[in-house]
């Protein structure tokens, strides 16, 4: 007989925009999430029985998410994430478990004429801030919060060589190339035991945040890289020693290539080493 191992449902890409409007100062702030919330517990027999009786619709998921953000916060989004997920645990005896993810989209505040502008924003590329919240009846909040798609590059300051070379290796020893990345950081808190705890913590999001940006781009920008590995590794230990909260900070930093281009074949034209200008972005690997 088949059995049903495992089981989670929900919605996803459920688009939440947020305005909040002081009426004192005529400045407006915008916050653009986009956040799906998957669900557990005992609903295998929606599954195995057709038993919709188990079944909290994706509608009322969708509306719950509504709702919440118009009576809750929703930033940090750690703290909403928490507040929603522990929504659904607590309202329905049988959901033991809500997954709640969210994108929250970059949007800046405009200058104009030398000022922040109180309403109008830009919407600076792909880079997004994210957060992965799991809310677990009887175990307490785990949080992930991340930063996602920040393409970084820089022109110099970066090298490559003494690397392990046998019969595959083709690649150059360097030492001055371009760099650049599109930025995938995560860092893990240690577990909250319930909602209050989070709350109790919620004033160190933000600025946990604000630290993994800013180190990730000065650590770039100002470390003389021998590596992205060593560079990554640099901007870890910062992280860590910034917010005993955490437990782990996790990058991924693809290269993203640019190569010299040979030009010699036209008048002896010089574009390789140190004479190097025009570069080739190459589609991947």
């Amino acid at each position: 007989m088949s059995a049903l191992a495992a089981a989670r449902y929900g919605k996803d890409n459920v688009r939440v925009y947020k305005v909040h409007r002081d009426e004192k100062t005529g400045v407006q702030t915008v916050v653009e999430m986009t956040v799906c919330v998957l669900l557990e517990g005992d609903i295998e027999t929606s599954y195995t029985k057709a038993d919709n009786s188990v079944v909290v619709a994706t509608d009322s998921i969708k509306n719950t998410i509504y709702i919440t953000a118009k009576q809750q916060p929703v930033t940090p989004p750690e703290l909403f994430g928490s507040i929603l997920g522990t929504h659904f645990v607590e309202k329905y005896s049988h959901i033991h478990a809500a997954h709640v993810n969210i994108v929250t989209h970059r949007w800046v505040r405009m200058d104009v004429d030398g000022k922040p502008h109180p309403h109008s924003f830009v919407k600076e590329g792909g880079e997004t801030r994210n957060v992965q919240v799991d809310v677990h009846e009887g175990r307490g909040i785990d949080i992930q919060s991340s930063i996602k798609n920040l393409t970084v590059l820089k022109s110099t300051g970066s090298q490559f060589h003494g690397f392990l070379r046998d019969e595959f290796t083709t690649l150059k020893e360097t030492w001055d190339r371009i760099l650049s990345t599109d930025v995938a950081a995560d860092w893990q808190w240690r577990r909250f035991s319930n909602l209050s705890q989070v709350k109790a913590n919620a004033r160190r999001f933000n600025p946990a945040y604000e630290v993994a940006r800013n180190t990730t781009l000065k650590t770039f920008a100002e470390d003389n890289s021998a590596s992205v590995q060593a560079t990554m590794y640099k901007m870890g230990e910062i992280i860590l020693a910034a917010e005993p909260l955490l437990d782990t900070v996790d990058y991924a930093l693809p290269n993203n290539h640019y190569f010299e281009i040979d030009l010699s074949w036209h008048k002896g034209t010089k574009n390789t080493g140190k004479d190097a200008e025009v570069y080739a972005p190459p589609v991947q690997p």
